[in-house]
């Protein structure tokens, strides 16, 4: 099989390299390509966009479209591949996608086309349930709020929860979706003692915690609710006004998911308003957040730069596990 790699700034050309070994050892021909951008920065910036509006927005260089052309597989993890590309590779089969979502490939021409679509289901799971657990603690301790605020000179002992601080032990955490990093990220809070509970319309249980089967009795029974599904146009501000009204005063919510899983504007009122004692945020509607954001001047708030599933880790066990599911489809 002819098979295109493509490595960006996250995955690089020797890590792709490395990654896809078992590829060449079973002796398929693997050539790279480096989808080449000015920064991280920009990568993230580029890939917010595929996120909100799709991968046909986004052309890939010519140098690299030709070579997709020219390849029966390609292996890629930010670079979108659209419509048109996929109308144009008439030799192509699969598109392997380095994530654990595949934004960046137009499924329906994909499907229209015949190429199947491959994701990496997991491959960031414990980086982003490390991190929830991380928000989780930070939030209700007050570890970033107090940082910044001894960096500033400032011995701070006065917090927005200061007379409800936590502890976890016997507190409830409703999660909203259960899959690869919620099993995660139920596991570690039963070990601190948490009451674990999920709501996930495709999981019928978990050894980790309890199904809830409506989402309200999840977000009004929860002290800290947190988001870990995939968007979808029908799960799109899942979390609204109305369900933001049914949580605890005391509670947080936490989304190291996609911002559009909640009505932005309306957990911005309640926070404003201290309805709810605070959140963890790692996405939002607009990233990098302008100077003006609202994020930057709540209080009650820790808000991270879409770090959740960023790790070395991550990324260097990505192109193998994708590899070894590609080599499965491939002996088909």
């Amino acid at each position: 099989m002819k098979i295109l790699a493509i490595a960006d700034a996250f995955i690089p050309l020797d890590m792709l390299v490395d990654g896809t070994q078992a590829l060449v050892d079973a002796g398929h021909e693997v050539t790279y390509a480096e989808w080449q951008t000015s920064s991280i920065e920009q990568l993230q910036e580029v890939n917010l966009q595929v996120e909100q509006n799709g991968p046909n927005g986004v052309d890939l260089p010519e140098e690299i479209a030709a070579q997709v052309r020219r390849s029966q597989v390609v292996i890629t993890q930010f670079a979108p591949i659209g419509a048109d590309l996929l109308s144009s590779s008439p030799d192509l089969e699969i598109v392997g996608v380095m994530r654990g979502g595949t934004e960046n490939v137009d499924g329906e021409a994909a499907k229209k086309a015949g190429i199947e679509v491959v994701n990496t289901g997991g491959r960031n799971a414990r980086a982003v349930a490390e991190f929830t657990v991380g928000l989780i603690l930070s939030e209700t301790r007050n570890i970033a709020r107090t940082h910044a605020a001894m960096r500033n000179g400032v011995w701070l002992k006065d917090f927005p929860n200061e007379g409800v601080i936590p502890e976890l032990e016997g507190r409830t955490v409703g999660l909203v979706g259960a899959g690869n990093i919620g099993q995660l990220v139920m596991k570690f809070l039963s070990g601190m003692d948490m009451t674990c509970m999920f709501y996930d319309p495709y999981l019928e249980s978990s050894e980790y915690g309890t199904k809830v089967n409506n989402l309200e009795d999840l977000i009004e029974a929860s002290d800290i609710v947190s988001l870990h599904s995939r968007l979808t146009p029908e799960n799109h501000h899942l979390i609204n006004s109305d369900l933001l009204a049914r949580m605890k005063p005391s509670s947080i919510l936490v989304n190291t998911a996609r911002s559009g899983l909640v009505d932005e504007a309306a957990l911005l009122e309640v926070l404003r308003e201290g309805r709810i004692m605070g959140a963890a945020i790692d996405t939002f509607d607009i990233e990098p957040l302008p100077d003006d954001s609202e994020w930057k001047r709540l209080d009650n708030v820790t808000i991270t730069s879409h770090l959740a599933g960023t790790t070395r880790d991550a990324f260097v066990k990505t192109p193998k596990m994708l590899s070894e599911k590609l080599l499965g489809l491939l002996e088909r």
